[in-house]
């Protein structure tokens, strides 16, 4: 038996669904407010810059090293291999990698642990221009196989085009945190995007899985009445799984260190977003746009056709019942008989 964590609603949510229209755009409108006022801080990955390997004779503690990093003034990441080894990367031009490299040395000497520069390397602007390419090429394929996918699975391409709406609004409210709290973004930022879209059109499908089995179910039930009872329906089986991940995310968030930290950012804001829009978006922009009729391109929905009333009269004689006029006239002549 299913757990469920809330007991059985009935929620109008389409009644605000022109509150949700209006946040929307707030949103939008924010958002590229700060895109071009405070822009994006982006990762070497798409800068460029160098990085600088280096591995440890004795054990040190990450957050040691990042101390003495941060004394020297300049912005560096840290990641760990293991065995004792690091990489240390800056954001620089390929002229400044030997600068770079000597205040990371530096650096790293105030700690008093032998260590050994295993390789140094330089990422340029090139390389980073394909990667940004590379990543929004990555994005955009992904949200029109997902049109596909969703339009072909229920045969109306407006659903489709509605859960990737929902699924630009998640990527743009994750864009937007990262614009507005400056933090970096790098290829594990791009994987995080596209894991929120993966879990946000899940939880639409779900939902548009549950409206077309209660069509078949209720098929006399208006339409809106319909997205109500799914989304009522499915309501606790999506606070479960979201609650369930965020959790997990939140543990990494805290617990998980500088490296994914950022990842674990970006899921959480992603995963409350998901499950906004997904009510808030989806289902509310697939009623606007079908009128509040339900149309899925299937032979049932298609109105029945009229039948002529000469068929009509000999479809009900067929059946043993008898025109109104008929009878009365039957009647009539009895009484004269008598």
């Amino acid at each position: 038996m299913m757990l469920k964590l809330l007991p059985k609603t009935n929620i109008d949510f389409l009644k605000f669904r022109k509150a949700y229209y209006t946040l929307f755009a707030l949103v939008l409108i924010g958002g590229i407010i700060c895109f071009f006022t405070k822009g994006f801080n982006m990762g070497i990955d798409f800068t460029g810059g160098t990085m600088v390997q280096v591995k440890f004779d004795a054990p040190v503690e990450m957050g040691a090293i990042r101390d003495a990093l941060s004394a020297t003034g300049a912005e560096s990441e840290l990641q760990s291999f293991g065995d004792h080894s690091y990489a240390i990367s800056e954001k620089s031009t390929s002229s400044e990698v030997g600068v770079v490299q000597a205040r990371i040395e530096k650096a790293l000497d105030t700690l008093n642990v032998p260590y050994t520069v295993l390789m140094t390397n330089s990422v340029g602007p090139a390389v980073g221009e394909n990667m940004t390419e590379r990543a929004l090429w990555s994005i955009l394929l992904s949200l029109v196989f997902i049109i596909i996918y969703v339009a072909f699975r229920f045969s109306n391409i407006l659903w489709g085009v509605s859960g990737v709406i929902a699924l630009f609004h998640d990527l743009f409210v994750m864009l937007f945190a990262f614009s507005l709290t400056q933090r970096e973004i790098d290829l594990v930022v791009v994987a995080a995007f596209l894991t929120v879209a993966g879990f946000s059109i899940n939880d639409t499908i779900v939902i548009f899985d549950r409206m077309r089995e209660n069509k078949h179910l209720h098929p006399k039930m208006k339409f809106g009445e319909l997205i109500n009872l799914s989304i009522n329906e499915t309501l606790s089986r999506t606070i479960i799984t979201t609650l369930t991940v965020i959790f997990a995310v939140v543990i990494l968030y805290v617990f998980g260190g500088e490296v994914i930290n950022s990842f674990a950012f970006a899921m959480l804001v992603g995963c409350i977003s998901g499950v906004y829009s997904t009510i808030a978006l989806t289902t509310p922009l697939v009623y606007t746009w079908s009128h509040g009729e339900y149309n899925d391109g299937s032979e049932l929905n298609k109105p029945a056709v009229k039948l002529p009333a000469q068929v009509q009269r000999e479809e009900a004689a067929a059946e043993g019942y008898a025109p109104k006029k008929t009878v009365t006239k039957i009647k009539r002549t009895r009484r004269n008989r008598k």
